[in-house]
């Protein structure tokens, strides 16, 4: 699993993330990017919007997934 973190300073509301995975990524009432759905998207689309980002504002980290058993 990934987590999203958006340098909203650096956001330039160019909307390449949300061209890329538009179900995880929208842009707000200020013309920036915010994570509307983490998982809405597939990992790949995730990162390819990351990519496409022009300047770099969307950052990926793998985090451990964590699942407790009852």
């Amino acid at each position: 699993m990934i987590q999203i973190t958006i340098d909203r300073e650096a956001c330039i509301g160019a909307s390449a993330c949300v061209a890329a995975a538009g179900k995880t990524f929208a842009l707000d009432a200020e013309g920036k990017s915010t994570v509307v759905n983490a998982q809405g998207d597939s990992e790949e689309e995730i990162r390819a919007a990351a990519a496409g980002c022009p300047t770099g504002a969307i950052q990926l980290e793998e985090v451990a997934s964590s699942k407790t058993e009852k």
